[in-house]
């Protein structure tokens, strides 16, 4: 492993959603099931299926939450204003690649008849919010992330229906939805930035943690306190079913489902329940990763260090290998004229095939990962390696 002054909790932690990001994936274009039915619908889906899809509930907020993290260490050695410039420019830039190329590599569709604002689109805006917002003194900071993780629930029963400039900056803001631009054009608004914005700042402010001379004990004391309080705090929050979540739980034919139905909370946009569930054990993970060591961890580290690079490649070689099994092992060649996953979700595979298949993706991805880290590592006065 090449010797780095990053920190490699953070690394390990953002490789290990990185990997399990792409099962879900994988499960969009290859599962039977999948666009045709929600892997959390209580109705329709499995223990085993439920949980394919929980698992990776943990992806998009961890990235999003150290995306924070990393802001603030990368700005450790820097003036506010060149962290202004940076997470600006970043964030535009990130904005870009979602509309341009993660539609093109998710649809091979160069009419772009459907743009779908996803996570890259979230972490993009959010960044460039966050550029602002730095300047607040750290508590300021702190309290705002509180206050729009916490509190957005309480908007949940606003909806909106147009598309006049009101109901759009609703769907940027808070809710989910989609808009038709023309005959043959929409957008989806996917992820409601107001959740995910707060979820950044509160990353943001836990780097205060990690930053030079930080005693390491008292750190790990921090994430096990909050770790915890988290996880407590879901279980309370949730047995009450009053707030917190779109989806109350309820009682199931079987205590299998009513656990299900416990844990199916809401990810668009991720409720306060959801950030709980998810960002509390990421916690708890950091404070027993900090010390160890080990070939996992080198693997893990791999894909934690280059995670734009092995996104964008990880949704290119699965919507890849999607269509050469429609080729090799489908007689229905008509099915390669939809080349978004709905199309493909029609020829479709058992989440014990998902699984191999995941297994390969990440094989194949780990050396192209590991020579891309390497070039960074040994480029760091290359400016632009930044935004890469």
């Amino acid at each position: 492993m090449i010797k780095s002054t990053r920190i490699e909790s953070i690394d390990i932690l953002r490789g290990l959603v990185m990997v399990i990001m792409a099962l879900d994936h994988t499960r969009d274009y290859f599962h039977y099931d999948a666009f045709v039915n929600n892997p959390t619908n209580l109705e329709t889906t499995t223990p085993f299926l439920f949980f394919t899809r929980f698992i990776t509930h943990y992806c998009a907020p961890v990235f999003v939450f150290l995306a924070g993290t990393s802001a603030y260490l990368y700005g450790t050695n820097k003036s506010k204003n060149q962290l202004f410039k940076f997470l600006i420019t970043r964030g535009i830039w990130l904005i870009i690649l979602e509309i341009i190329l993660n539609n093109l590599i998710w649809q091979f569709n160069l009419h772009y008849n459907l743009i779908v604002l996803q996570v890259i689109w979230a972490i993009g805006l959010s960044m460039f919010v966050l550029s602002f917002l730095i300047y607040l003194p750290k508590k300021a900071l702190l309290i705002v992330g509180v206050i729009l993780v916490v509190g957005h629930n309480s908007l949940d029963g606003i909806v909106m229906q147009n598309t006049n400039f009101k109901s759009i900056i609703w769907y940027i803001l808070h809710q989910r939805n989609r808009i038709i631009l023309d005959a043959d054009h929409s957008l989806i608004f996917a992820y409601p930035i107001m959740p995910w914005l707060g979820l950044m700042i509160l990353g943001y402010c836990l780097g205060t943690l990690y930053k030079k001379g930080f005693p390491a004990t008292r750190r790990k004391k921090y994430l096990l306190g909050l770790g915890i309080t988290s996880v407590i705090l879901f279980f309370i929050v949730r047995g009450i079913n009053i707030y917190g979540d779109l989806k109350p739980w309820s009682v199931q034919d079987n205590p299998v489902f009513t656990f299900l139905s416990f844990m199916n909370v809401t990810k668009y946009p991720p409720s306060l329940l959801y950030i709980l569930v998810t960002i509390g054990p990421a916690l708890l993970f950091l404070y027993a990763i900090e010390t160890i060591k080990n070939k996992t961890t080198d693997f893990l580290i791999v894909f934690g260090r280059v995670p734009l690079f092995y996104y964008f490649m990880h949704v290119l070689v699965i919507h890849t290998l999607a269509i050469l099994a429609i080729i090799i092992f489908s007689d229905n060649w008509q099915i390669i004229t939809s080349l978004s996953p709905p199309g493909l979700a029609k020829q479709g595979y058992s989440l014990f095939i998902v699984y191999i298949v995941w297994i390969g993706v990440i094989t194949i991805l780990y050396y192209p990962c590991k020579k891309y880290m390497t070039y960074k590592a040994n480029n760091k006065n290359k400016w632009w390696l930044s935004y890469l």
